[in-house]
This record gives structure tokens, sequence and C-alpha cells, in this order.
């Protein structure tokens, strides 16, 4: 289950809110024999591992830290690292005394206690305690974290002015810390906030579940736009069903029972070498297609822009229409909108945190990025800006 490792830190690297990258030399392995994809793993290897201090305490040059390397053994998605799990001669001083008894990662070994938006402690309580409806504020449903900048990009080039607020669920990273995306966009004053649900946690404010979170980012976080995505990390299996993408066939229900505005963001990619993820990914059409039982506006790319990144999309373009005209009646529930992509691939470069997908570019895959983007675009749209702050709501 886990590859364990004992190892130095050597240097420590780059740094982002809640997270700290290190250089790590490997001094042991585990008892027992191990498997073969941690071979390189032996005393003497030096390898990227990342801290969250807020967790295990901050990492200084010298100091022993125990490591979980499975996923880095195996070469999974994770940046490429091993987890720092402790700092086993130096532990932190135990937290000041705060109100919060939320615990998320729950009964794994670095379960988190936050204090939830929602929970009777919070300052928020009694705004959220009874609420349940969103006004129709628009919210955007992506499959990928990596779409939040460029949905995020979308909306701006409509109006910079919106106040964006982020949802992140627990399919993918747990941690928000993780995500290097979101700690550009809050830096950069593109978000108003983030809110993590589920098994997530890190974000600025922690609800228990997506229908609470949404609530918190539409009535704490006052967004005129919500967007919702799964964290860094999207798992896959190349089965019909076994991937966490299926969730955004579930947040468009609950952006619906809570009287939101649903907009289904598309996974598309013309630069994909798998199959099932050209044109619109299989992910978007199962989640939007079977999972969703509300009516959402499906969001369908314009390829109609003057960039040179748009070069060569007019096949890519036929091809996503076939296959969302699927998602719509007389088989479907959901509406298309098609919205053009002028102006966005100069939103796009403009943003202040790297825009990549599955280890691409936005210039080796710009119907990635730009199909995202519509989506913000429409989002946007569906909003005047004008909506009053409500009671309690953090500025």
């Amino acid at each position: 289950m886990m590859i364990w490792r004992e190892a130095v830190v050597r240097d420590l690297r780059r740094e982002w809110a809640g997270a700290l990258e290190l250089d790590v030399e490997i001094q042991g392995r585990g008892n027992g024999k191990a498997p073969s994809e941690d071979a390189a793993l032996t005393a003497g290897t030096r390898v990227r591992a990342l801290a969250y201090p807020r967790l295990v305490g901050r990492p200084r040059a010298g100091d022993r830290v125990l490591l979980n390397a499975g996923a880095l053994a195996r070469g999974l998605g994770t940046g490429g690292y091993a987890m720092v799990v402790a700092i086993p001669d130096r532990l932190p001083a135990d937290p000041e005394p705060a109100p919060g008894h939320l615990v998320k990662a729950r009964y794994t070994p670095l379960q988190a206690m936050v204090l939830g938006a929602d929970e009777q402690e919070s300052a928020h309580h009694e705004l959220l305690r009874d609420a349940d409806d969103l006004g129709l504020t628009p919210v955007v449903v992506a499959d990928l974290h990596s779409a939040l900048p460029a949905v995020v990009a979308g909306v701006r080039a409509v109006d910079p002015g919106l106040r964006v607020a982020y949802v992140m669920t627990d399919g993918g990273a747990l941690p928000a810390w993780f995500s290097r995306s979101l700690a550009g966009l809050r830096e950069a004053g593109w978000l108003a906030g983030s809110v993590t649900v589920g098994q997530a946690f890190g974000g600025d404010l922690e609800a228990v579940s997506l229908h609470s979170g949404l609530l918190t980012a539409g009535l704490v976080l006052a967004a005129d736009v919500i967007v919702v995505a799964q964290g860094p990390g999207n798992l896959g299996t190349g089965t019909r069903w076994g991937f966490s993408g299926t969730a955004c066939g579930e947040a468009v229900n609950a952006v619906a029972t809570l009287r939101g505005a649903p907009v289904a963001s598309l996974r598309v990619s013309g630069a994909d070498p798998r199959e099932r993820h050209r044109g619109i990914s299989h992910h978007s059409l199962t989640a939007y297609g079977r999972v969703a039982l509300a009516p959402a506006d499906v969001v369908v790319p314009r390829f109609d822009g003057d960039s040179a990144l748009e070069d060569g999309l007019a096949a890519l373009a036929a091809r996503v229409r076939q296959q969302a005209d699927g998602l719509v009646a007389p088989t479907g529930v959901h509406r298309l909108v098609e919205v053009s992509t002028r102006g966005l691939a100069e939103a796009l470069a403009d943003s202040p945190v790297r825009l990549s997908t599955m280890g691409r570019s936005l210039v080796e895959d710009p119907a990635a990025f730009l199909t995202a983007a519509v989506a913000g675009v429409h989002a946007a749209r569906q909003t005047a800006g004008v909506r009053p702050m409500p009671p309690g709501a953090r500025p």
C-alpha cells in the first residue's frame, strides 16, 4: 500500500501557499522485498519531495524525513514528488487552541481538523444554516483542475471585476496546497477565494459537502461566478465508469438543486493520443450525458478567433459539435450554447499561472484551454455583476 523511505533534506526549493518543495537524499528503504518500480529509490538517490508545513511542520536542510514514495516509484502524476509524512526528530509544536471539529482525510495518518464555514463554531453558521438558494448564480463545472485558470480567464475577458470563487472537490488531490495554479490565481487577485469540500482541505474556507461549499462560495465569498472542479491529479482507469470526473454530473445536479445556473465545461482535446479523449472526452460525455439528470448549458467553442493557435481547428470543431449534439434533445437534457473564441487566445496568454493539461501547453493543445475559456465567457454573460452582497458576506 505504501512505499516508505527515509531521507535527509539537502536543499529547500520552491515554496507556494501551503507547500514547500525539497531536494532530499534517500537514506534507506523499508523492510521486506521492494517492488521493481522502486529500484531507483536506493540509498544515495536524490529526489524531489513535497511537504505541507501545516501538517508536518517546516523542514530544514539536514532534517531527517520520512517519505511516502509510492506514487513517485510508480511514475504517477503527482508532479514527480515523494510526500513528506513526518520530520520525526523535530515534531512541530501543537497548534494554538482554535474552533473547528471537521476532520478531513478522515482516519488516515495525516487527517486534518479544520473549521468548516458551515459548522456551529463558525461565524458563517447562521448565514448558512437554512440557506438553500444560489439565486441563479452561474456555476461552471469542469472535469480537470487544469481548466480552472482558463475558465477564470474567460470570465475576466468579459468583466475583470466579477468575483470568481473556486470550489475544489475531492476527486484529485485532497490538499488545496498542492495546486500552484490555485496559489498563483489567488496571489494575482483572479479569485475571490476557494472552498474545499468533502475530504479536500486547505482552501480559504472549508465545507462538509459540495452543496454547502457552493452556498459558502455564493453567500460568504459573494461570488458572481463559481467554478467547481477537482484538485490536481485526475484519476482514470480507461473504463466507461472508472474515473473521478463522473463527479461533474453530480455537481450539475447539486447546482440545479440549489437553484444555481449550471454551466457545463467540456473536456476537449485536439492532441491527446488516446482516441477516447479526442474531441470531447468520454469523461464529459458520460458525466453530462449519463450522470447529470438536471439540464445545464453545455458550452461549445466556435473557433473563429484570428490567433495562430486556432489554425487547423476546423475539423476538430466539427467533431466536437457532432459529439455535443448527443447531450441535447431528443436523447439528452441539456442546451447547447455556442460561444466565439475571439480574443480568448490573448486572454489565456495573460494568465498569471502556467497553462498545462495532461502535460500539454496552450500551444500544444489550444482547444483544451479555449473550450474551458468559453465556458467562463458564457457564465460571465449570465450575471450583470450587480448582485447585492448578502448580509454577513465577506468583502
